[in-house]
């Protein structure tokens, strides 16, 4: 390639997004002071784009508007000119964001806001085409119309801005409202249940017609509450739902076949045709809930998805320092000699490059059969590609095949006169073989950006499963992943986590010239994910960083006055709000998840005032509780278990004898939502005893391995089957 034409600021940072655009002919800054003071010193309106580097439509609005040479000028003339990458500022994104959809009724990204030089937003959208349309104004009018408006009616922009952020703080604002208890649990529990039940797509699964997301919040809340009522219809239709959607999406096209791991989301009601992104926050959500149909069930079913989005991240996500990578895009080159882009070209296929993969005859089968033909049957290929032309507006997928399992693997091995456990294998060497083609397509962009929320998720992820797998090397790797937060995210002097690191020249691991310091979401996925590593090590040396993490939570981010944590800490003057989020998204809000959290810190502490820190949480949210839970799933899950109360679930034996290990490997066979597990090794000089000092009161019941359940330090009688410790760990 030739040498770039233009080079803005952007070039000087680390994020693979801001990267995206230094050549851009925008004279672009990053999000600080050297903007700000421009906007001021000239009088000029800051123009803020907001999105990330998987995004589809931001890539449509760089190549439509901000390589434009002429878009450039009307931005650099009028404009001082703001690219902000959202996972690496989710604290800038949220306000804007909010401010979008308070004025517009939608949102989304590429993100566009008009500030003051003070940085208060007084106008704002999404995407925009770069001319004026039938029913879309273009970008460029828009600009100029800004330009103009702020030359001829500076006094009322500047007046309306001051009116729409005294509204946005008081209509944004979550607080105790006299009420300063939890709500009630039953009610809760149970109208969120009725909500998703009415939401919920009986034939394909999930909780809407389309798109349709993975939502892992909905299904962590039906686990729980299948497990609190396992004995009445609703339980049992809880389990249904649950089960029924994650068998839909492991079966559908929004699960890679080939290259394992889960897309973004689905653009229809089937799970079949997705937006290709993939985001490592899914993964690591994901891996968790299949770990827990699992636990469940039992059916290897579940086991098997778990191993392949596991494989996916091992591969393709991972660091060599042990940190895991933010996201792959959905859009890549067709082919190595192509010009442009296309979504999902990595991973489709047309019919007549199948047939030439697969054209082996298969023993056994029906004469004249082939690979291909058992291959195509199965995945759902069509000769003339199988995405419906209302799922494809710009074309982008004609004549291809995005595999989706249709039949059941019975029923496949039945049509071609086969035995299924043949079939399996066929079918496990036909993707083999596809994966291998794949591998010489040019790959999607890789978002080397090493967020530390995400890699809690995913710590969780591969934590989970190697408890409810048994699979040892899972827990190692998320111990890998663990001490690589330690080192590159985490800041010793001060005791502070860092949101984000990058991948450098050589592999290396780099840091911002000015890191960004953690905020609340970064601190409650990493404290879940420690507490996780823990229960499925044993290693203290996790539980005691967890519980230092939250207390720095506490200093940074509690709100003394409304209750609950704010998602940022005070002191920045550059963010006109603080804010909480109020909905469970892709991520579970991070209100939601600590209220767990502290629950599990409490237990392993005995800081009684974790617990009613908790409980203050949910009072703050308690009028939204009530209303519409369904915004609110893992929180709802939360306000159970907090009005059930934590089980203690001690056992006493050391970690290395097999009656020891029998005893762990049930308690982490079993789902029970309320349930913390510890080991009293009789080291009276460890972290936990000098936490607990109930436990040196707990003694092996001759000679045995020993397990407590307790309660508020109040324990059972001992127990040293495994056979009646599982019938007492059920809630």
């Amino acid at each position: 390639p030739s040498a770039p034409r233009h080079t803005n600021r952007l070039i000087n940072e680390k994020s693979p997004y801001l990267l995206q655009h230094a050549h851009n002919p925008v004279d672009w800054y990053p999000w600080g002071q050297e903007a700000f003071d421009k906007a001021k010193t000239e009088n000029k309106v800051i123009f803020l784009s907001v999105g990330y580097s998987t995004c589809h439509w931001c890539h449509v609005m760089e190549e439509e508007s901000f390589k434009s040479r002429e878009i450039g000028e009307i931005m650099n003339e009028h404009f001082v000119c703001i690219k902000v990458d959202r996972e690496e500022r989710p604290d800038v994104d949220k306000v804007y964001m909010t401010f979008v959809q308070a004025t517009s009724g939608g949102g989304g990204w590429p993100m566009s806001v008009w500030l003051t030089p003070d940085l208060k937003p007084f106008a704002g959208g999404t995407y925009f085409p770069p001319e004026d349309g039938v029913h879309r104004v273009g970008f460029r009018t828009v600009l100029l119309r800004i330009a103009e408006q702020w030359k001829e009616n500076k006094d009322a922009l500047l007046e309306s801005s001051q009116r729409i952020l005294e509204a946005l703080r008081l209509t944004s604002e979550i607080r105790v409202q006299g009420q300063d208890s939890p709500p009630p649990a039953k009610a809760v529990m149970d109208t969120c249940f009725q909500q998703l039940s009415r939401s919920y797509d009986e034939d394909y699964g999930g909780f809407s017609k389309s798109p349709k997301f993975p939502t892992p919040a909905n299904l962590n809340f039906l686990f729980t509450y299948w497990a609190l009522h396992r004995t009445t219809p609703e339980g049992a239709q809880a389990l249904q739902m649950a089960l029924h959607t994650l068998k839909m999406m492991a079966h559908g096209g929004i699960h890679d076949h080939i290259g394992q791991g889960f897309h973004r989301y689905s653009t229809d009601q089937r799970w079949h045709v997705p937006h290709f992104e993939k985001m490592l926050y899914d993964q690591g959500q994901l891996a968790a809930v299949y770990s827990r149909a699992f636990q469940i069930s039992g059916d290897e079913f579940f086991a098997d998805v778990v191993r392949d989005i596991l494989l996916y991240v091992s591969r393709d996500l991972s660091d060599e320092a042990g940190g895991f990578y933010s996201a792959e895009d959905a859009d890549s080159y067709p082919t190595t000699t192509s010009g442009e882009k296309r979504e999902g070209a990595f991973c489709v296929w047309a019919a007549e490059e199948l047939r030439a993969l697969l054209p082996d005859p298969v023993k056994g089968a029906t004469e004249g059969t082939t690979l291909g033909d058992v291959f195509m049957h199965h995945y759902g290929v069509e000769e003339a590609g199988n995405v419906d032309p209302m799922m494809d507006p710009h074309q982008e997928l004609k004549g291809k095949n995005v595999l989706i399992a249709r039949c059941s693997p019975e029923l496949t091995a039945a049509r071609f006169g086969l035995e299924p456990v043949s079939l399996s294998a066929l079918l496990q060497e036909c993707r083999q073989r596809l994966s291998s083609a794949r591998a010489q397509r040019p790959r999607p962009h890789l978002d080397t950006k090493m967020l530390a929320a995400w890699n809690g998720l995913m710590i969780s992820g591969f934590a989970q499963a190697g408890a409810a797998l048994a699979e040892q090397g899972y827990v190692s790797r998320a111990a890998q992943a663990a001490a690589f937060l330690r080192t590159h995210l985490f800041d010793p002097g001060s005791g502070r986590l860092l949101r984000s690191c990058y991948r450098g020249k050589d592999n290396s691991v780099e840091q911002s010239a000015v890191p960004i310091q953690g905020f609340l979401e970064d601190y409650v996925f990493v404290i879940q994910a420690l507490f996780d590593l823990y229960e499925a090590s044993l290693d203290q040396g996790w539980l005691e960083w967890a519980l230092h993490l939250q207390h720095m939570q506490d200093k940074l981010f509690w709100d003394p006055k409304g209750f609950a944590y704010f998602s940022t800490e005070a002191g920045d003057p550059s963010l006109l709000l603080r804010l909480k989020d109020d909905q469970d998204g892709a991520e579970p809000t991070p209100n939601s998840v600590t209220v767990t959290n502290l629950l599990r810190a409490a237990c392993y502490s005995g800081h009684m005032d974790w617990v009613e820190k908790a409980g203050k949480i949910l009072a703050a949210f308690s009028e939204r509780l009530q209303k519409i839970p369904i915004t609110l799933p893992e929180m709802v899950r939360a306000t159970a278990i907090f009005h059930h109360t934590v089980k203690q679930v001690v056992i006493c034996g050391d970690p290395q004898g097999e009656d020891t290990k029998e005893m762990l490997q049930c308690v982490r066979s079993v789902f029970s939502p309320n349930k913390v597990l510890m080991v009293a090794d009789g080291d009276s000089t460890g972290f936990l005893y000098h936490q607990l000092p109930f436990l040196a009161s707990l003694e092996r019941k001759d000679g045995k391995a020993t397990a407590y359940i307790c309660s508020n330090f109040t324990c059972s009688l001992p127990v040293t089957s495994v056979q009646e410790l599982r019938g007492m760990l059920s809630p």
